[in-house]
């Protein structure tokens, strides 16, 4: 749980649902939710329509009213911990997609929210001031048959205002209670010009994130121009004093991709566990975070990040890479990683995709393989992606 002091009136079920999340018992507690099972609409012409304002949460992180809760939002160079804010946001985007979900007929409710992914989260504001108060705000834009799309936004109160700090997008699917297979959500009816204009976002945020998976260089080879320019890194790095393939040389003012990698390790105990006996995906999200932001640390002086992305489900941090610089900005792909000590198996489970900027500029990175040329077109995908107006 989150230390978050949420100012509003919460429908029953999110009670329910946090007892059943704080509960020791998950044997029993995941038998409980099977019994819901029969309470899940057939289709989606079976639920009631919504509208966004019924989604709408307010919620309150008073850091400047309740100096005992900064310890825990504090980094070292006494600005909030943005692996923090992470987490709320994950916490909220739940709290959303239920609020959209509600049905005030059940005392439970049958559906289990988890996040898909993190589609966006553009910086406003590079300093997070941890003596002032936060507020978050957010509710559903766009709806597909199980998945919802959650905007929120954070602001920060300054000299007697609440200024703009980050905007977050963020998608999240409804499974059945034993979290195995889609479940219906309710459709969204905007009402009035600007929520319709939200709604058309959203269905161009979908359209994009199909597109991107379709064009995905696991799937599909690279472009012409992108396969020129891999082979202008190639031609880079030859020796130019042999006349072989095999001899390469690190160009002036660069660092091989190798070399910029950084390992983390997380023994995932059962106090961040969920009802499915997994891993809270907020708390994954600041653990990648701040491998990524330490990496990142390490290859550049970094003071700022600009936005960032993250893909796939979600588990345990393994390993940050520094795949992509431009100028003054660094791309940190964190590659996540199950590993199971009885039967010694590694499975993805994440990629998270980081854009982070430095004070100056930082070194050229420089594929070896072609397998990191892959990592390298897929950075600079991502990060062209960050910096394309929107």
């Amino acid at each position: 749980m989150t230390s978050i002091s949420l100012w509003l009136s919460s429908p029953p079920f999110f009670k329910n649902l946090y007892v059943s999340l704080l509960r020791s018992d998950h044997q029993q507690a995941m038998s409980e939710r099977v019994s819901l099972s029969s309470m899940l609409a057939r289709s989606q012409s079976e639920l009631p329509a919504k509208s966004m304002k019924e989604s709408f949460l307010e919620v309150h992180l008073p850091l400047g009213s309740e100096p005992q809760l900064r310890e825990k939002y504090l980094t070292f160079h006494n600005t909030v911990r943005f692996g923090r804010i992470l987490e709320d946001l994950d916490s909220l985007a739940v709290l959303i997609s239920y609020s959209h979900t509600y049905n005030p007929a059940l005392k439970r409710s049958p559906l289990s929210i988890v996040t898909a992914l993190v589609d966006k989260i553009d910086m406003r504001q590079q300093v997070i001031y941890p003596d002032c108060d936060i507020k978050f705000t957010g509710h559903v834009t766009w709806v597909g048959n199980t998945s919802i799309e959650a905007k929120m936004h954070m602001t920060q109160y300054r000299n007697g205002a609440y200024c703009p700090v980050l905007d977050a997008t963020f998608v999240m699917v409804a499974r059945d209670p034993e979290n195995k297979r889609a479940a219906f959500v309710n459709p969204l009816s905007p009402e009035g010009p600007e929520e319709e204009e939200l709604y058309r976002q959203g269905e161009a945020n979908k359209s994009r994130r199909v597109e991107l998976s379709t064009a995905s260089l696991l799937k599909v080879a690279p472009t012409a121009e992108e396969r020129k320019i891999v082979h202008g890194l190639f031609l880079n790095t030859l020796d130019t004093k042999t006349v072989s393939f095999r001899s390469r040389v690190l160009p002036p003012d660069s660092v091989w991709m190798e070399d910029s990698k950084l390992k983390g390790l997380e023994i995932c105990h059962p106090q961040e566990r969920n009802i499915f006996n997994r891993i809270f995906g907020g708390f994954l999200m600041r653990k990648a975070y701040e491998l990524g932001w330490a990496n990142a640390c390490s290859f550049g002086s970094v003071w700022r990040q600009n936005q960032i992305r993250k893909e796939h489900p979600h588990r345990i941090p393994a390993a940050a890479l520094v795949c992509y610089t431009e100028g003054k900005h660094i791309q940190v792909r964190v590659h996540s990683e199950v590993f199971d000590p009885l039967t010694r198996q590694h499975n993805t489970t994440n990629v998270f995709h980081f854009t982070f900027a430095s004070d100056r500029d930082v070194p050229n990175i420089v594929p070896q393989s072609y397998g990191e040329s892959m990592l390298y077109l897929d950075g600079k995908r991502h990060f062209n992606q960050t910096v394309a107006p929107h």
